[in-house]
């Protein structure tokens, strides 16, 4: 079966406005991440030896968050287990600060990953996340599988 410029059919993939949608998510919450790291930097300054380290753990973490929803952004089905794990931590962190409540920054925590975490499941849904880990499921940039030969 020959098609258009090569490109096999793609059973599955979600729709343009779906995928536009839920990419558009990703990258927002990249963003989120980059605003949450420049306010950890002026946090960092200002803190107590005793909580430095700490908050410069935290504060770099807030990058490799941005990277992968960077990631999940540009190519949202080329990633296996990344959806997956990012929707763990969120949403253990998101659980943990809920039962520890009456603790310092537990209410603040719970709603900001909160909001993550349903923005993730929600794009998730949207770009049809789960397809990354079907056999061959790997696509360009564009979102097309690559051409494959026939003979």
């Amino acid at each position: 079966m020959t098609t258009e410029a090569g490109i096999r059919p793609t059973a599955g993939r979600p729709s343009p406005l779906a995928d536009r949608i839920g990419r558009t998510l990703m990258a927002v919450n990249a963003v989120a991440a980059l605003v949450a790291f420049a306010g950890g930097i002026m946090i960092t300054a200002n803190v107590s030896d005793d909580r430095l380290v700490t908050e410069a753990w935290r504060t770099l973490a807030y990058i490799v968050f941005a990277g992968i929803w960077a990631i999940l952004a540009v190519a949202p089905r080329r990633q296996w287990g990344l959806w997956e794990l990012l929707l763990f931590q969120k949403g253990a962190i998101t659980v943990y600060c809920f039962v520890m409540w009456d603790k310092p920054d537990a209410m603040q925590t719970a709603f900001i990953d909160l909001f993550v975490v349903a923005t993730t499941a929600v794009a998730y849904v949207l770009c049809r996340g789960w397809t990354s880990w079907r056999t061959g499921a790997s696509e360009s940039a564009d979102g097309r599988r690559p051409a494959t030969s026939t003979g």
